[in-house]
């Protein structure tokens, strides 16, 4: 007989089986997804290693690009000298900078036809051999002289110089523009153009206008620039002055001060003078030497021409002396109508009744009177200028130009 307990339930077995089925397969789905996961996570991981080798690879070269710079750094610095003959391969004989002379060995990488006499190398500054061949570079001062942006001053802001400035432009301008007409008379055009005035007479104006009316190079100085303190600088910055002129031309060379190199040679002179005076005889050279100066025209200015060395005076180094005067009455109308042009003024106020109060005003005066006027009207909160600005302005100039310490030395020199 049997009991309830030992009864076998239909489908039991069934049961059981699927369960332990469900359990396989979850288990299963549960592995794909750790492996999925896992998968996942290898490959992220993989991809971080291969930017990171990269990041390493590149923090190595610029670590070994630093320690290159550090090294070259860490260098002895070189000397600049000149090759001034070659004895055979490998073997040329030297100038250091400080004019000892050397027979070295040169680097056998550099190129057999850049050691030639006159070259610019770089010596090692131990055994002095030839390191490296350097390019003939120009003086910065030369080379930052050269005008690249015009001025906007033209002939129609210069005030009482028509005939100034006809004779400039027959002097500087026609020959670049028209050498034919010269070749046509046999005659060779003028070299250079020396504009002498007392302060503030428009010199340097028309040296900015003939730079703004012509498609020349333009390059200026001062002719304090060119006096420099050790020998020979100064002579070599004038070479270099001119051959870049030479290389960009047609150019114009403006020398303003010139008297700063120019002055009269003294047999009492000191070491200083000397050095000018070399510097001077350079400038002789190029204007007048064996190098021509087709393309080339040079504009001085100077208020001091009478301490001025004669043999820079005569023709065939500044062809032509322009004078710039005081402006006479008919000048000064000119430039106070140029200054008052653009001025708001109140009725009745006219260039006429200005000019006879202004006798012996320079260029520069007139319109330091027309600035001088509009700041009294912006004192006194007025939208235009009236001619009891203009009376103040004038009394103001005057007392300035009384009580100067300059002397009338400069002035008695164009009367």
């Amino acid at each position: 007989m049997t009991t309830d307990s030992d009864a076998i339930t239909p489908g039991a077995d069934d049961n059981r089986s699927k369960r332990d089925d469900d359990g396989i397969e979850g288990q299963l789905n549960r592995l794909e997804k750790d492996y999925r996961e896992l998968t996942e996570k290898a490959q992220n991981l993989l991809t971080e290693r291969v930017y990171l080798e990269n990041e390493v690879g590149q923090q190595k070269k610029k670590v070994n690009r630093l320690e290159e710079e550090i090294r070259m750094l860490r260098s002895p610095p070189h000397i600049v000298g000149h090759i001034q003959d070659c004895i055979d391969e490998g073997r040329v004989v030297v100038r250091s900078s400080n004019g000892t002379v050397f027979l070295v060995s040169a680097n056998q990488r550099i190129d057999s036809e850049l050691l030639k006499p006159g070259a610019r190398v770089a010596l090692n500054q131990d055994t002095l051999s030839v390191i490296q061949v350097l390019h003939d570079a120009w003086d910065p001062l030369v080379t930052g002289a050269e005008m690249v942006e015009k001025p906007d001053i033209t002939y129609d802001d210069l005030g009482g110089l028509d005939e100034q400035i006809q004779l400039i432009r027959e002097s500087i301008e026609l020959p670049l523009t028209s050498p034919e007409s010269f070749t046509r008379f046999g005659i060779k055009p003028p070299k250079g153009v020396l504009l002498v005035g007392p302060p503030g007479c428009g010199k340097t104006m028309l040296a900015k206008a003939v730079a703004s009316s012509t498609d020349c190079s333009f390059i200026r100085l001062v002719g304090s620039e060119l006096a420099q303190k050790y020998i020979g600088e100064g002579g070599r910055m004038v070479r270099e002055l001119f051959d870049l002129a030479r290389e960009k031309a047609p150019s114009i060379v403006f020398i303003d001060e010139i008297d700063a190199i120019g002055a009269k040679r003294l047999d009492t002179a000191t070491s200083g003078d000397r050095e000018v005076q070399r510097t001077l005889m350079q400038l002789l050279a190029e204007l007048d030497g064996f190098d021509a100066l087709d393309d080339v025209k040079l504009i001085s200015a100077t208020n001091r021409p009478d301490i001025l060395d004669e043999a820079l005076l005569r023709p065939g180094r500044f062809d032509r002396i322009i004078e710039i005067p005081y402006p006479d009455e008919e000048g000064r109308s000119a430039i106070l109508a140029i200054h008052m042009g653009k001025m708001p003024k109140t009725k009745g106020l006219t260039v006429g009744k200005i000019v006879s109060q202004t006798k012996g005003f320079s260029g520069a005066d007139l319109k330091a009177t027309c600035v001088e006027a509009a700041m009294v009207a912006i004192r006194s909160k007025r939208k235009s200028v009236n001619a009891t600005d203009f009376r103040t302005a004038i009394d103001r100039i005057k007392d300035k130009k009384a009580n100067s310490t300059r002397g009338d030395a400069p002035e008695d020199l164009f009367h």
